[in-house]
Formats: C-alpha cells, structure tokens, sequence
C-alpha cells in the first residue's frame, strides 16, 4: 500500500479488446506486451481464443457475448481507460456490443485495428460481419489501421500487388466514415521501403522506412496499433504518435529478426534495448 506522504504515479491506462493467440505472438498478448513497453498501462477484454502457434491458426474460440460485456464494464467502471484498441472481433454480434459500450463510455482516443486475416491466410473476421465493422465501429475511430489486403475489402476494391498501385486506394479509403486511416504497407514484401500512409482531413503523409529483411513480423499489425494507442494516451498528437509507433515497430521488427521462436512465422521483439 502506498503511504501517505508518497505522491501518486500516474500511467495512461490503455484498454486492448482483442482475441488471444496461445502463441505469444500476436493479439492480446502482443498488445500487452507493446502498451508495456511504450509506457502505458494495459488492461485487457478478451473476444475470442485462439489455438495459434507460428504456422497457423488451428482454432477458435468465440467468447460469449455476456462475458465481454461483462469484461467492458469491469474495466470502464473502475479504470479511468485514456485509449482503447481494438483488434479481431470475429463475427457481427461481437463488433455489435463493442461498439454499443463504446458509445457509452467514449474514452478518449480510439484505434481501430481492422484484423480480417491473419499474415499466414487464415480468416479471422466472418465475410458478413465487414458490414458491421464499417458502419457501426468505424465512426467511433479516432483512426484504423488496415494493412493492404484488408483496406481492400473494406473498400471493395482489387489488392494492389506493386506499391505504384496504392495510391489506387486512397480515394476509398477517405469516403470511409472514420477521422484517419493509417493504412500499412508492410504486404508489400517485393519492395526495399516498407512505407505507411497517414490518410486524415483530406491530406496524405507518408511515414517510410528502410523494409527489415526477416519471417519474424508475426503480429507487427497488433504491435504497431497497442503502440499508436498507447501514444495517443499519452497525449501526443496524430502525427507524432503514429510517427512514434512507426518507430518503434520498426525497431522491434529489428531486434525479433535474430529471435528463434518457433518452427513458421515468428514474432517481434517487443521489449528491445531502447
């Protein structure tokens, strides 16, 4: 306990709505692991278990709709919640009771981490449930994180397969009914560059690195998200908290691509000598 004369010590509490992977490597685990690092507080609402190691998903689990309720309104009603991410959801009654507590509480920044597949092909977000995710989550966003392939469906629109076709994207993407896209181009393997692109009030920016040559990016799409989130409570503002995010992902991409973990995909390293 705490003395008296002890001045209180604050941390950005940062709420990660996510499914689990029993791997490690990404979902819940990796969003933990990330606000961890960046300086926030993780507190955590579990949508889903997942049977996941490196090569795949094998199976999953739904979480009852009671149950993440009941996991929503522990956390909002003791926790004073700074952000939220949300990540895979699965199925249209789930993103439906997210986003009906969300409304309720309004934390303060929200990003929206559109997860529909994972890097190893498997679906994890049911094809009729992309309807409920556009319109009854997507608005709440402060800012979604699609990487190319799910920007794409989002959309209706073909996968760009070369980086000069992006651009094709961007036009959709800005009639989405959300405040900002930070859209990921990590898919495109074939490039030197690994860019992202920052879609917001009409303008483009682009935040571009030098692409890390490595199988290790298990669960860069849930790592870059709970780091942006986990910014965006600290107070930075939308650029300088995706440009942070930015760094460290790419730092953490680096530091994993000597790890050897597992037989298929491995993960980051979250928490490298920074």
């Amino acid at each position: 306990m705490p003395q008296d004369h002890q001045a209180a010590r604050h941390k950005p509490i940062v709420l990660t709505i996510a499914g689990s992977d029993s791997g490690g490597g990404a979902g819940i685990q990796a969003d933990i692991k990330a606000i961890s690092a960046t300086g926030g507080y993780a507190c955590s609402v579990l949508t889903a278990l997942t049977a996941q190691n490196t090569r795949g998903v094998s199976a999953v689990h739904p979480v009852p709709q009671d149950m993440i309720r009941a996991q929503l309104e522990a956390v909002f009603g003791d926790l004073q919640v700074m952000a939220v991410k949300v990540g895979m959801l699965g199925d249209s009654a789930t993103i439906s009771t997210v986003a009906e507590v969300l409304r309720r509480y309004r934390p303060a920044h929200l990003v929206v981490d559109p997860v529909m597949v994972t890097a190893n092909g498997d679906m994890l977000l049911a094809e009729e449930a992309v309807n409920s995710l556009r319109e009854e989550l997507l608005p709440l966003a402060d800012v979604i994180t699609p990487n190319l392939p799910e920007a794409a469906a989002l959309i209706d629109s073909p996968l760009p397969a070369r980086l000069a076709e992006v651009e094709s994207l961007f036009e959709g993407l800005a009639g989405l009914d959300c405040a900002a896209v930070l859209l990921k181009g990590g898919f495109l393997q074939q490039e030197a560059r690994s860019p992202d692109w920052l879609l917001r009030g009409g303008e483009v920016r682009c935040f571009d690195t030098p692409r890390v040559i490595t199988g290790n990016t298990h669960g860069t799409g849930c790592t870059l998200s709970a780091a942006l989130a986990c910014y965006l409570g600290q107070g930075l503002s939308m650029e300088l908290a995706v440009s942070s995010a930015k760094h460290y992902i790419d730092r953490a991409i680096l530091a994993g691509s000597t790890l050897s973990i597992g037989q298929g995909r491995g993960p980051v390293e979250h928490f490298f000598d920074r």
